[in-house]
């Protein structure tokens, strides 16, 4: 396996790489970061070879209280121009598409806690996913949704969310969901948005959200499935 130049943008202290950092760490690659929520530089499209792009609470129009979202969004679109791999998840799912031209917008509900997603038809055969069970469980925190961008592929559905995750050229993939969540940043993630766990049908209490942690391994299973294809 080729060694990597991995960079990453955080939005917020308590949504890290979770897993992800756990498989660039093992297989050797090298890491960077871009802190958003601290003093941030960003590097050189061309000296990196791969960029992730986390979640946050914020939303992808916020440019007036997170001015940092401009140049964030100027270089999404030149290292997908410059045919990197790239991989977003939630907030960052949702900048892609951004950039790519679709439409980001508010769904009808927040999805957050453990709730099924479904592989879409289109998708089933697709290698980077054809392991993939056709239904199964994974960690939700979200509220935005989005268009699938032009050329585009959809993996995923959920019962409230049909754009769940989406490959562009094989080398870009939105995940609207948390594949690389851990039991530290779960618990991370709960503490720091307690005020949205107003719980319904579509949104899991603190107490029904841990209970579910037996669900973490399979998903960092998958996670660490679609790093090593990204990286063949």
């Amino acid at each position: 396996m080729k060694k990597l130049s991995i960079h990453a943008l955080l939005h917020v202290p308590f949504e890290g790489l979770g897993c992800i950092e756990n498989w660039i760490n093992d297989n050797g690659h090298s890491l960077s970061f871009t802190q958003f929520y601290s003093s941030y530089q960003l590097p050189s499209a061309d000296t990196i070879d791969w960029l992730i792009v986390m979640g946050g609470p914020m939303g992808i129009y916020d440019d007036n209280l997170y001015p940092w979202l401009s140049a964030e969004k100027e270089f999404i679109a030149e290292v997908i121009s410059k045919n990197k791999t790239v991989i977003g998840i939630c907030l960052g799912s949702q900048l892609i598409a951004n950039v790519l031209g679709a439409r980001v917008y508010t769904n009808k509900q927040k999805e957050i806690g453990w709730f099924d997603i479904n592989k879409s038809h289109i998708s089933k055969d697709l290698p980077i996913i054809s392991d993939f069970e056709t239904q199964f469980r994974v960690f939700h925190w979200h509220g935005d949704t989005f268009d699938l961008p032009t050329s585009s592929t959809l993996l995923f559905s959920s019962a409230v969310c049909i754009n769940q995750a989406f490959l562009y050229n094989d080398k870009v993939l939105g995940l609207q969901f948390h594949f690389e969540v851990t039991k530290d940043s779960l618990l991370q993630m709960i503490e720091n948005g307690q005020s949205e766990l107003i719980e319904n049908d579509t949104i899991q209490t603190a107490e029904t959200i841990v209970a579910q942690s037996i669900y973490i391994a399979s998903n960092n299973k998958k996670m660490v499935e679609i790093l090593n294809y990204l990286s063949r």
